[in-house]
């Protein structure tokens, strides 16, 4: 019986010449994995592209909603800010990636899984992969672009490459309420919705306004000639208007002395996303304070928008915490 591998597949890459490398240097049949992340693609057509390249199955799986609930809530609940040293989208997705890559190996029974992701993003997913299974092997392709491959784009975040500026915003000025309950976003305009529904509406509304978009500077983004030439744009719309909602309310309804810890952990709880120890039981404790501490986060907060910028949030309702004996 054949070797099998599990390849981290994106449309980004030649899947053909991943397969071919795969099969002729490893004698393996490929079983490909493609998530949804939210980047707005096509992939059914992804999947298709992987079987006609000779994968012997393509697992297509929409996790757009378990991204949502376990891995942006508790970053967005810690107080992690969304502008950080690198964009945080990316980071913050290789621990799901690689905690499916471990799931789907196992169902295909399968002890190797395969990826293009270079530099840190690598490291990153290899050592949450070793975190969930020391025994698995990852295999670097030789044919990576440089460009973060399974979630360089995602509902938390996105990364472009552009030539000329980014479109202006809006001049109209926007206001969006955001409710939360026990620190969860809940609802926008008083209409209730999924987590990962709510962070795709105000994606939408953020992006319109020209809101939590950041230029880049450094850093190759691919191996075009015209790279120099190139402007990299992190756009997080989304996570900047639930941090800038869930702060104030915070402010509004939390013990200082409690904000101040928070604080502080947040920057700890953020070089754990970046280095690639989410799957550590220092981050399962941090997330056990954020929680008990979320328990007084329930209210609505009104943000305005205009020309790029939040210029205000305002409390329109929230709970006052009360204290037990």
């Amino acid at each position: 019986m054949k070797t099998r591998i599990v390849l981290g597949h994106s449309d980004n890459g030649d899947v053909f010449q991943r397969i071919h490398h795969l099969t002729e240097v490893y004698d393996a049949e490929v079983v490909t994995l493609t998530l949804d992340l939210g980047q707005g693609r096509n992939l059914e057509e992804i999947r298709d592209r992987a079987l006609a390249a000779g994968a012997v199955r393509a697992h297509v799986l929409d996790v757009r909603e378990e991204f949502a609930r376990d891995f942006v809530l508790p970053v967005l609940r810690a107080g992690v800010s969304p502008a950080g040293p690198e964009p945080l989208a990316g980071a913050l997705a290789q621990p799901l990636v690689a905690q499916k890559l471990i799931e789907i190996a196992a169902i295909e029974a399968a002890r190797s899984v395969a990826h293009g992701e270079t530099g840190e993003a690598r490291t990153r997913l290899d050592t949450s992969l070793r975190a969930l299974d020391d025994n698995i092997l990852s295999i670097l392709l030789p044919h990576a672009t440089g460009v973060s491959e399974p979630a360089q784009t995602n509902l938390w975040g996105r990364v472009r490459v552009v030539t000329t500026s980014p479109a202006k915003s809006l001049d109209t000025p926007a206001s969006v309420d955001v409710a939360f309950e026990r620190g969860v976003p809940t609802a926008i305009n008083g209409v209730s919705m999924a987590f990962g529904e709510l962070i795709e509406s105000l994606s939408t509304i953020g992006e319109r306004h020209g809101v939590g978009r950041m230029v880049m500077t450094g850093g190759a983004v691919h191996d075009s000639p015209a790279a120099k030439d190139s402007i990299r744009v992190y756009e997080a719309p989304a996570a900047v208007i639930l941090d800038t909602a869930h702060r104030a309310l915070e402010t509004a309804v939390v013990p200082q002395e409690l904000i101040r810890i928070q604080r502080d952990q947040a920057m700890t709880y953020a070089q754990l996303v970046y280095g690639g120890r989410w799957f550590t039981e220092t981050r399962e404790l941090f997330d056990a304070f954020s929680a008990r501490m979320q328990q007084m986060v329930t209210g609505t907060v009104r943000v305005k928008l205009f020309g790029g910028e939040l210029l205000s949030s305002s409390i329109v309702e929230h709970s006052v915490a009360v204290s037990h004996p």
